[in-house]
């Protein structure tokens, strides 16, 4: 090849100096180096500040041509190449040169990609949405040290830096294709930790969640306290409620931290309980507490509303409630969602 190059550059200076640049993307690929190692090649190659950011998990990498990590605001315009891997683009490399591209920037940007895919197949995260349990437990687990979480994070695929919001399920259904629903785009790992699902993501989007999921949202930011809201929230899902957020608990979340001997013992939560039995009275109450109002409720339950307001009447009775006042119905909502924490 170097003798290849060396008749090209007397017939066409060009033409040898793209010849060594396939040349040196194919040393780097040969030396298997990572992709800290391929940017600041690239840089240096370049003579200027080379990119590349991977879109699964947001990681970006900026090196300028003396080998260090750029600093400086990135160029409005850098001269940029996608990055594919079995024909689905996985990333984005790019040159932030000052001014006009050079001649060769074009075939050096597509050689870095060709590269670039190369190094991520190899010391990339695996493509498929299973984890390790074990990883998944490191992770979200708040007796974890920072450095086994670190370390995990990264053999999942996660940039440490980022934000990680965990989703707990519970599904007949396989996580994989709940991983996919709920982050179709993006990095998500998902795992079975006993009888709760882990889909962990940087973010994710549950609108396309079947309704016989019942699932948990987390907050975005460190994965062991996301988990534990997550698990919260997946504590507050119904069959007319099957997603429940976290962050849309707000005060109720307080509730979900009680014994279940102070649950119990509360005479509100054991007028509830007294109706387990009868699960038109709790669809009435939990339609009620869910709208705030008898003609929204009698919507949602397909009930004339003078239906639904006799219904309303004899529960109060017999809960010694008065469920139409504003202090009634917050009474029996907390009772509810109480009652239904026991159930856990």
């Amino acid at each position: 090849m170097e003798a290849l190059a060396a008749r090209l550059a007397h017939l066409d200076p060009a033409a040898g100096d793209g010849v060594r640049v396939v040349m040196f993307y194919d040393t780097l690929m040969r030396r298997r180096v990572d992709l800290p190692a391929l940017v600041r090649a690239s840089a240096g190659l370049a003579g200027c500040v080379a990119g590349i950011r991977i879109h699964g998990t947001g990681r970006t990498i900026r090196v300028a041509a003396d080998g260090q990590d750029a600093t400086g605001a990135a160029c409005p315009t850098p001269s940029a190449t996608p990055v594919t891997l079995d024909d689905e683009e996985i990333g984005t490399v790019w040159l932030e040169r000052p001014g006009s591209p050079a001649a060769l920037d074009q075939l050096l940007l597509d050689r870095f990609a060709i590269a670039a895919s190369a190094v991520f197949e190899r010391y990339g995260p695996a493509r498929t949405t299973m984890a390790d349990p074990a990883l998944v437990e490191l992770v979200i687990s708040s007796t974890t040290d920072e450095a086994a979480r670190a370390r995990a994070l990264r053999l999942l695929g996660f940039a440490v830096d980022v934000p990680v919001q965990a989703v707990a399920v519970r599904s007949c259904r396989p996580l994989d294709e709940l991983g996919r629903l709920v982050c179709p785009s993006r990095l998500v790992k998902a795992a079975r930790l006993g009888d709760v699902g882990v889909v962990l993501a940087t973010s994710v989007d549950v609108e396309g969640v079947p309704a016989d999921v019942r699932a948990g949202v987390g907050t975005a930011g460190a994965p062991d306290e996301s988990w534990c809201r997550a698990r919260t929230a997946l504590r507050f899902a119904t069959t007319r409620q099957p997603v429940v957020h976290y962050d849309e608990l707000g005060a109720l979340a307080l509730v979900a931290d009680l014994d279940g001997d102070t649950l119990r013992g509360n005479a509100d939560v054991a007028a509830v309980a007294r109706l387990a039995d009868l699960p038109e009275a709790l669809d009435t109450l939990e339609a009620y507490c869910a709208t705030g109002s008898r003609r929204a409720a009698a919507d949602l339950l397909h009930l004339h509303h003078s239906s639904v307001a006799r219904r309303l009447d004899q529960l109060g009775k017999i809960l010694g409630i008065e469920l139409t006042e504003p202090g009634g119905l917050v009474r029996v909502t907390l009772a509810l969602a109480a009652w239904r924490l026991l159930q856990d």
